[in-house]
């Protein structure tokens, strides 16, 4: 992983930067997908669900500099050549959830044995994070038991967090069509509703076209 620092007095964006940074103003957008091709093709070849839309957002992001642009921990601004994905894992003992990350892969089938694997690794209670994360990781959840129209993060003890933070509902049927809440919150500093916009129409088309997950 590479990071390449931003030279602001350079950097056409800087002035909207500089705006929204001030004002600390952040969005999300929360739309519902059709995942009906992508659910019977994960049916079809026994792959999870969860797995397949966090490789899925990992490739969306990764697609754009927007989605890598943050501060790293000297707090210099910059971009991510590339991000890994940190995704929360519920615990039904304990109802307690914990982090797991996992570097990008090409291949589905890969991201797929590795995300089991992981899922092996022992709950340890009030770990919240795994401590070998890398710096390069973007968050990714699911709340699988509620559909939602609207979600919304607030991280206000944080005022330099630029990166996307995902956040997937329970999946439901309108007619003979799945349909799937995707919320996605960004920075305004670093993200527009074009750039928001462009991420659901990214993931919808990879929904749309399972077969990429071969």
């Amino acid at each position: 992983m590479t990071f390449n620092q931003i030279n602001r007095q350079t950097w056409k964006r800087n002035k909207y930067f500089e705006n929204y940074m001030a004002s600390q103003t952040s969005f999300s957008m929360t739309v519902d997908i059709d995942i009906t091709d992508l659910y019977e093709f994960l049916k079809e070849h026994h792959y999870k669900l969860y797995p397949a839309l966090i490789f899925m957002t990992t490739k969306v992001v990764n697609n754009h500099i927007e989605f890598r642009t943050t501060f790293n921990s000297d707090n210099k601004l910059g971009y991510w050549s590339k991000m890994e994905p940190s995704y929360t894992i519920f615990d039904s003992a304990s109802k307690e959830f914990y982090v797991r990350w996992l570097d990008e892969c090409d291949s589905f089938k890969e991201f797929h044995k590795c995300y089991l694997e992981k899922q092996k690794i022992p709950y340890e209670k009030n770990s919240f994070s795994e401590e070998d994360m890398p710096e390069n990781c973007f968050a990714i959840s699911m709340i699988p038991w509620q559909s939602f129209t609207g979600f919304n993060l607030n991280i206000n003890n944080n005022t330099n967090y630029l990166l996307p933070i995902t956040t997937f509902g329970k999946y439901y049927m309108r007619e003979d069509t799945r349909w799937l809440p995707v919320s996605i919150q960004v920075h305004h500093a670093v993200c527009d509703g074009y750039h928001a916009s462009l991420f659901i129409e990214e993931l919808q088309q990879l929904a749309n076209n399972p077969q990429h997950l071969k």
